[in-house]
């Protein structure tokens, strides 16, 4: 099943999606009194339930034009994972593999939907903004001390991240240049995890402008998707609803050689097997 949140009115609703006839079923009447956003779905665990009920009921919204929010809009943690793949380090260069795990996070307004714009702050800051193909895991049972062989027990599922920085700033701060607003995406949906027969297999492409920049698959990763829920769970109680995106392979604007950074016109796609494709714009900021 895949799940998406959007825009209506003033409201953030969410809908089940049927992707072969281009439209979702809206989330109405008394299942969203119930549960008004993704998230409560899975603090109820009542996945099975939705599903259920959305068989019975039409796709009556259309996927194109919708005004798209990141699946987990309403997320309590969004986590992220630096370096979890071989590849040159965009800021240090040429350096050996990590010994421990990097982990930081998002603040509200830094990360927007499938198809919104990203914004290049102005010069000089502009200067080194660049992208990171990510896979997301969505937590579905929360928990402490998770074991890794209990991990995917606690997984619900599984988004796309692009992971946008400000490189310049990053030099500042990890959390400067990972949190400028609108600079990162979180989308199109979210895929429930039954959908996914071996994460390790699931492919990335990042295209720029149509050009691949990045290829990968998940089995790639330094540490992998059970450590990673075994690692924050250590000194986190990772609840419901909370993501984590994990880490991007090489191909990253600063990691190329020459370098390639983001510019307004330009047109990223990310797109994992098996989940779809997160697609953004980039746009100046306004002056």
């Amino acid at each position: 099943m895949k799940l998406l949140s959007y825009q209506d009115d003033d409201d953030i609703r969410y809908a089940v999606v049927r992707e072969a006839e281009g439209a979702a079923v809206p989330v109405d009447g008394d299942m969203r009194l119930r549960y008004g956003s993704i998230r409560q779905v899975l603090a109820d665990g009542d996945l099975d339930e939705l599903a259920e009920w959305a068989e019975k009921r039409d796709a009556t919204l259309a996927l194109d034009g919708l005004d798209y929010q990141p699946p987990l809009w309403d997320a309590e943690k969004v986590i992220c994972i630096g370096v979890n793949y071989p590849k040159r380090h965009p800021i240090e260069g040429d350096v050996p593999p990590p010994e421990h795990i990097t982990v930081f996070n998002k603040f509200p307004g830094s990360v927007v939907g499938h198809a919104k714009t990203l914004v290049q702050p102005p010069p000089p800051m502009s200067e080194t903004m660049d992208y990171e193909g990510e896979l997301v895991v969505v937590i579905g049972r929360g928990g402490r001390f998770i074991p890794r062989d209990q991990a995917f027990e606690h997984i619900a599922g599984y988004t796309i991240m692009n992971d946008g920085s400000v490189r310049e700033w990053q030099k500042h701060s990890l959390a400067a240049g990972k949190n400028f607003a609108a600079m990162s995406s979180c989308g199109p949906w979210m895929v429930t995890a039954d959908e996914i027969i071996d994460p390790r297999a699931m492919k990335l492409s990042t295209r720029l402008n149509g050009d691949v920049v990045q290829r990968a698959t998940a089995g790639e990763m330094i540490f992998d998707i059970p450590t990673l829920v075994s690692y924050v769970s250590g000194f986190l109680h990772l609840e419901p609803g909370d993501i984590i995106s994990t880490g991007s392979p090489e191909g990253s604007g600063a990691s190329r050689q020459p370098q390639r950074f983001l510019k307004p016109g330009d047109e990223l796609e990310i797109e994992w097997s098996g989940i779809g494709t997160l697609r953004n714009r980039v746009v100046a900021a306004p002056q």
